[in-house]
Order: C-alpha cells, then sequence, then structure tokens
C-alpha cells in the first residue's frame, strides 16, 4: 500500500508545528518533520511530542532522504527559514530563506511532487502600494520590502511566479503570506515572539503592559492597526490546500481585519479575568522611520479560490490560546 508522506520543513518551529499538529490529527498523511530541534532544555522539541510523526530528518540530509523517499512524498510544506526580521547576516537569510526555497522548487520539478511555502507580509515593504496578493510577475516585481527577511521572501516570490509564466513548476505551487501570526509553540522564539504571548504573564497578573507610543499624527497611542491571525487557522489553511492541489498562486493568510495593539493587550487582560492596564513607552528612534502603522491582508483572493472557513476573531482568538494554552502547565500544542 502506497503510504502518503507531506514533509514539513521548519515542523518543530512555531508555524510549521501546528501544521504538524493539525495534518497529524486530520489523517490521510504520513508527516515527517525536517528541522533541527536545539538545546533540550529550551523546550523546543516539545512543539512536536504529542504528534506521531512518521519520521524526523535534519535538514542537512533533507535532498538526500527526499531521493530515497520520493515516490511516497505526497507534497512538501516548506515553512523552515530564518524568520528574524532583525538577522544581521544577509548571506545566511538569503541562503536558507531562497537558495535552499529553490532548490526545493527544483527537486519538486523533478519529482513533480507538490510544494506549499511560506512567504511573508513583510514583503509589502511600507504598504505604500496595499495589501493586495496579485502574483503576477509584473505586479511582484513592484513591490519594495524593508529588510533583507522581507527581500529574501520577495526574491523566491518572484523566482517561483516567472518560473511557473514559462510553463515550469511542480504540479501544484502555493506560496502563503503570513501577516501577524499569534498562538502556541512560540516560546524558542525569544524576542520575535507575538506580542501577545510576550506580554501575557504581565496580563494574567494584572501588571501593566507597555506598547509603543505612536509617531504619527493619524494613530493614537496603541492604535497602529496589524492583522492578527490565529495559527489554528493558518494550519487550517495549508491542509485545505493540501486537499486542494488544483489551488495554484500566492494568497495572504491573515485574519482580513486589521485591529490595534491596544485590542490585542485588552483582549490578554479580559482573557486573563483583569481590567486592562496599558501604559506607553517611546518607539525607538533606530526603527520610527520603517515603522509599518497599519497591515490589513486582503483576503479576496484566497475565498475567490473556494476557501470558505471563518477566520477568528481576535477576542476569540486570544481567549482560546490563554484557556488553552498559556494558562496552561503545558501551553504546548
Amino acid at each position: 500500500m502506497t503510504r502518503h508522506i507531506v514533509l514539513v520543513t521548519g515542523g518543530a518551529g512555531f508555524i510549521g508545528s501546528n501544521i504538524v499538529a493539525r495534518l497529524t490529527e486530520g489523517g490521510g498523511y504520513d508527516v515527517v518533520v525536517c528541522d533541527t530541534l536545539g538545546q533540550a532544555d529550551l523546550g523546543k522539541w516539545r512543539n512536536i511530542a504529542k504528534h506521531p510523526i512518521a519520521d524526523f530528518v535534519e535538514p542537512q540530509d533533507m535532498f538526500g532522504w527526499l531521493e530515497s523517499r520520493w515516490r511516497d512524498v505526497e507534497a512538501v510544506v516548506h515553512m523552515g527559514a530564518i524568520s528574524s526580521t532583525t538577522e544581521p547576516d544577509a548571506d545566511k537569510i538569503v541562503q536558507s530563506n531562497f537558495i535552499l526555497s529553490r532548490d526545493l522548487w527544483r527537486w519538486c520539478c523533478e519529482r513533480q511532487r507538490r510544494l506549499i511555502y511560506a512567504s511573508s507580509a513583510a514583503t509589502y515593504g511600507d504598504g505604500a502600494l496595499g495589501f493586495s496578493d496579485k502574483d503576477d510577475p509584473e505586479t511582484l516585481a513592484k513591490l519594495r520590502p524593508l529588510n533583507a527577511y522581507g527581500w529574501s521572501k520577495w526574491l523566491f516570490d518572484n523566482y517561483a511566479m516567472r518560473e511557473l509564466a514559462r510553463g515550469n513548476g511542480p504540479p501544484q505551487v502555493a506560496g502563503l503570506k503570513f501577516f501577524n501570526v499569534y498562538g502556541p509553540n512560540e516560546g524558542h522564539k525569544g524576542e520575535m515572539m507575538s506580542v501577545a504571548t510576550k506580554r501575557w504573564a504581565q496580563a494574567a497578573r494584572g501588571e501593566a503592559v507597555t506598547l509603543f507610543k505612536s509617531h504619527h499624527a493619524d494613530y493614537a497611542d496603541g492604535g497602529q492597526l496589524r492583522d492578527f491571525v490565529y495559527v489554528r487557522d493558518a494550519a487550517e489553511v495549508v491542509a485545505w490546500l493540501l486537499d486542494n492541489p488544483e489551488t495554484q498562486g500566492i494568497y495572504n493568510l491573515g485574519s482580513g481585519k486589521a485591529r490595534s495593539f491596544a485590542d490585542l493587550a485588552t483582549a490578554l487582560f479580559r482573557a486573563a479575568g483583569q481590567e486592562p492596564n496599558i501604559v506607553y513607552a517611546d518607539m525607538p528612534e533606530t526603527i520610527r522611520d520603517k515603522y509599518q502603522y497599519f497591515t490589513e491582508a486582503d483576503m479576496s483572493r484566497l475565498r475567490q479560490a473556494g476557501y470558505d472557513k471563518p477566520f477568528t476573531s481576535l477576542e476569540d482568538g486570544i481567549g482560546d490560546y490563554a484557556r488553552r494554552f498559556l494558562s496552561q502547565a503545558d501551553p504546548y500544542r
């Protein structure tokens, strides 16, 4: 009997491990994780500890493993990346986020296997051109990311869509421009954790949560707007793409509704049964000229492609995250 395998790169990371959880819960696939786990006491291994994965592959062994099992592999879900927007080593970023992705693309083309991969809302830069996920090469070429991370994701989006336009590509390729994702299994991310995860302990104790002041006349302190999306919804979209192999292209993945950081902090306090206690501090001058005051995913193309499940509201998502994970002794999904 043929085994249908999905390889999830970055499968022990934040979004990747939630995808692993969803796919192992849903059945139908054997899920293989490709990642590094690091120091055991840092707990990244716990992100996948509850899930019956079929195999674990270290990144340096990935292509050898793929070649040995290619007949059984149904799809590659490529979430592995340098995800820090402040990573200083541009060579490391481009090697991980572009060159490795390009090589996976070529392997999927050669073996005719499906590829779903992580892009990023960081490809939109300052948002001056809006947040429409039109994926033709001409539209993509106009975007101007603000940092090396965003540029590396933009670079691969351009490569993938140019190759598709030339008639070269895997049987399915779908890129996902993740907006501000939050939820369980972020503990290993340090300073790159979402605000929801970073500020929970303070909110749960009723202590003051500090947010940035606004340095833009059109936005109140704490009124900076982001599209916050619950990671459970992100994993659900990936599962849907695997079930709909005809769906192809690059799609936004947000909630479709911009909310303020003050809204997020208030939701944390409410989930903890505390009264909101928010204070504001000056934004560091080093980031003021690059700071985005508004992001909101245009979700119309994903809807038009057939995805019809609702996205979780900020209050419901924070409430679920707090109740099932943040407030528990075992906060891992």
